[in-house]
Order: structure tokens, then sequence, then C-alpha cells
């Protein structure tokens, strides 16, 4: 099985997106999975200019000459897509979503019905694809990937594949403060990640139980959410006091 992670995060290793794909990844390798980890913000890829060549002029080849031809190659090639990004505006962040509007050149211009009887296009590649997505926010509450649950379901939809994966971690920042307190943790949750990896690899599907774990709050506690919040609005106010000082 080969799984191709494309990280939209901006801050790539240094992001708290990163340290849940590491981990996913390394649980995948381990179930035995050929695995590669994409920065999709070490890539130029330009926006899509809605020419239709790929579909028209150059059949599954777009007109532009940039990394997505590598790209494309690897989305054809992977048995496993993990779209991974942090939220932002309630969605995908603009590196994510220029990546996947060009991912047109997978498709071909013509329609059919789903299965429902909803068009869609055609897929000029007929090799079965799965989706796992991995995301999280700086808010700490799950309910801030509403938008990408749907979406991710739609995407898989349009390009004739399954999502077998959902990882969303809310407060996210947790995973990379360097706190002591917070260490057992999160080395407790990127095991939990990894595990969720493996699962992938050997059922092409995550247990009730992992799932349920997955949902749970980094950190249980009745008051977690109000705490959290007057945590980042103090941490707020100090670093504009510092920059006004």
């Amino acid at each position: 099985m080969r799984i191709t992670a494309f990280n939209g995060s901006p801050k790539t290793e240094r992001g708290n997106t990163h340290v849940m794909v590491e981990a996913f990844l390394a649980g995948a390798r381990e179930a035995g999975a050929e695995v590669e980890n994409v920065f999709l913000a070490k890539k130029k890829i330009r926006p899509c200019t809605a020419c239709n060549a790929c579909w028209m002029k150059t059949p599954g080849k777009c007109s532009q000459r940039d990394d997505m031809d590598g790209l494309l190659a690897a989305v054809v090639a992977s048995d496993v897509l993990v779209f991974a990004t942090p939220v932002y505006v309630d969605n995908v962040t603009g590196l994510m979503k220029n990546f996947m509007d060009r991912l047109i050149p997978i498709g071909d211009p013509h329609w059919e019905k789903d299965e429902n009887g909803e068009i869609r296009h055609v897929m000029r590649h007929a090799k079965p694809r799965k989706i796992a997505v991995i995301s999280n926010c700086g808010f700490p509450q799950q309910s801030h990937f509403q938008v990408l649950r749907l979406l991710f379901r739609r995407v898989a939809r349009n390009i004739h594949a399954e999502v077998i994966a959902e990882i969303y971690r809310e407060a996210g920042s947790l995973l990379t403060i360097p706190s002591p307190e917070l260490r057992r943790s999160v080395e407790d949750y990127k095991a939990l990640v990894a595990k969720a990896g493996r699962e992938v690899v050997e059922s092409s599907k995550l247990s009730a139980e992992t799932i349920a774990k997955l949902e749970r709050p980094l950190l249980p506690s009745e008051n977690f959410v109000d705490e959290y919040m007057r945590m980042a609005n103090e941490r707020c106010d100090q670093i504009i006091s510092r920059i006004d000082s």
C-alpha cells in the first residue's frame, strides 16, 4: 500500500499539523505501507486558470509547468491520499485549496451519475482510492471541523474515492507547546494517531474504539473550554503589550 500525505500547513515541519501527520505515517509505515510526506508550502503550485486544456487539449496533463506534474503522478500512484491541513476561516488553507483545484486533470470532462443519481465527472484513472483527513484548529471545540467533515465527503464523491479516516484535533497548539505538564498527554495522543495509521493499512478503516478516543479532548476537564479561552486571551494580551512597548 502506498500512502501519500499532502500537508497544506504554511508552517511545514514547525506546524501542529506535522505532529499529527508524522505520527500517522509512522504507524502506517510500521504496518508495512510505503509512505511519503509532501509539504505543499515547499512546492511551486500556480492557481488553476480554468483553461480546460487538461480535459480537452492535453488530456490528463495541465498546461502549466510547475511542481503539480510530480504531485499529480504521486496522486495517481497512491492507494491512500492524506489531506492534512489546519483550519483557516472554517476551511482548508489556501495552499491546500490551490492543490485541490489543480487535481482537475485526474478527471474527465464527461459526466455520469453516481449511485444516488447525482451528477459528477468521470475519472480518468480507474484505480480505487481512499482518503484520510488530518486537521487541527486553534479553538478548543470539535465543532469547528463541521465544514471539513462535509467538504472531504464531497471531494471523495467527486474523485470516486472513500473517506476511511478522519483525525481532527481541537486546541492544536497544545501539540507543540514545550510544556512538561503536557508531554505525557501529547505522547499518548501521538501514539493513538500512530495506531490510526496502522489501522488504515491493516483494515482500511478506523475501529470504533479509535474513533471515539480521537474525538476526546486532549486534556479532559469540565472547564477545559473556558480555561483554554482564558489562557489564549492572556497570551494575546501579552504579545500585544510587548509589541506596543
